[in-house]
């Protein structure tokens, strides 16, 4: 299973960003097969408390779509959740992930392109991507791409929706596909 797939020999297969990392404004490094450890190597960087969003832009049924904020939660409490719901957090694309941290005034995402945008300390956010051998490059989204959407992975995301006590806030224009 894969979030994002690309054209090769015209067959849809899975997309793999290589590790890689750009530094500007912000960091933004690809997902190497959507692994939830990027991200939450790049929590840890991070004071707690975290505010997850889970930003459900296409869902199947689960719910409808919008902003599921949590309530503040610990950073044992976001290493359960990704390990809880890694076969979807790496195998779906209907949504993206941010957590945020108030005491740092930082935000991690991970979109839907399997792409993860660090705002904050961007040196520890460098230096956590590099102990996971990461280094610099331009991490791209294929074009064209596709994706994926998986119904066996339907109730493992209705699961997500009943995990924390979420707060619900519409999409934002750039939310949508």
């Amino acid at each position: 299973m894969y979030r994002l797939g690309h054209l090769v020999n015209g067959n849809w297969v899975a997309h793999s960003h290589p590790p890689v990392y750009e530094v500007g404004e912000r960091i933004v490094a690809g997902v190497p097969g959507g692994d939830p450890s990027v991200f939450e190597r790049l929590v840890e960087c991070l004071e707690a408390p975290y505010y997850l969003l889970y930003v459900l832009h296409t869902p199947r049924g689960e719910a409808r779509p919008g902003r599921y904020q949590s309530p503040a939660v610990s950073l044992d409490e976001v290493k359960e959740f990704l390990a809880r719901f890694a076969p979807l957090l790496s195998g779906d694309a209907r949504f993206d992930l941010w957590a945020h941290s108030p005491r740092d005034n930082a935000t991690v995402v991970w979109d839907r392109h399997n792409q993860i945008f660090g705002y904050g300390p961007l040196d520890q956010y460098t230096s956590a991507l590099a102990s996971m051998g990461f280094g610099p490059g331009r991490p791209e989204v294929p074009a064209p791409h596709q994706h994926h959407y998986r119904a066996e992975l339907d109730t493992l995301a209705k699961e997500v929706l009943a995990a924390f006590e979420w707060s619900h806030s519409p999409l934002h224009p750039e939310d949508e596909q």
